[in-house]
């Protein structure tokens, strides 16, 4: 049996300004990078068995990644996959705007110049069976909310307003055994 553990990126600007962050390069708050030392901090004293971080190459989520590496020791490596989900026309929007609520209910939707759930599901689950056949090996995904969305579908049966409604907190730390 193996183990996957996941986290969101720290803080950003945008999320203080409940904004949709999307694949546009948002950095951290000064409480992201505060968030990421303490989560590398616990990961380190409950002495966790990762053996890599693989990170979304935006900011937020590279700063997060290097961060925990440097409280914990452990190597981290970009991964082009786990980039957040380009949410086209209303990257920059409220978070809680009724029509993309509505829209993102909608599994096909490109949001006209972005990514449907359905193209994020499918890089996100090619790399989870990549790394679930790696059954000796023990990952942290250090990446986005729309990513935490698609890495738990992959574990956890979800009807489709539960993974458009689904969420995790800034840091927050989530382990999948497979």
């Amino acid at each position: 049996m193996g183990t996957l553990y996941f986290t969101r990126h720290g803080q950003t600007f945008w999320n203080v300004e409940n904004k949709i962050c999307g694949c546009t390069d948002i950095g951290l708050t000064e409480l992201g990078h505060e968030q990421a030392e303490e989560l590398g901090r616990q990961i380190a004293q409950q002495q966790l068995e990762i053996d890599a971080i693989l990170y979304s190459p935006l900011q937020r989520a590279a700063d997060t990644a290097r961060h925990i590496s440097e409280m914990t020791g452990i190597a981290c490596y970009p991964e082009e996959r786990l980039r957040e989900q380009n949410f086209g026309k209303f990257e920059g929007t409220p978070r809680d705007g009724a029509a993309f609520l509505e829209a993102k209910k909608q599994f096909v939707n490109r949001f006209e110049t972005g990514e449907s759930m359905l193209q994020l599901c499918q890089r996100i689950y090619n790399l989870l069976d990549e790394v679930c056949a790696q059954e000796d090996q023990t990952y942290l995904l250090v990446a986005h909310n729309g990513i935490a969305r698609a890495v738990c579908s992959y574990f956890v049966d979800m009807p489709n307003d539960a993974y458009s409604a689904y969420g995790i907190r800034n840091c927050e730390l989530c382990r999948y055994d497979f």
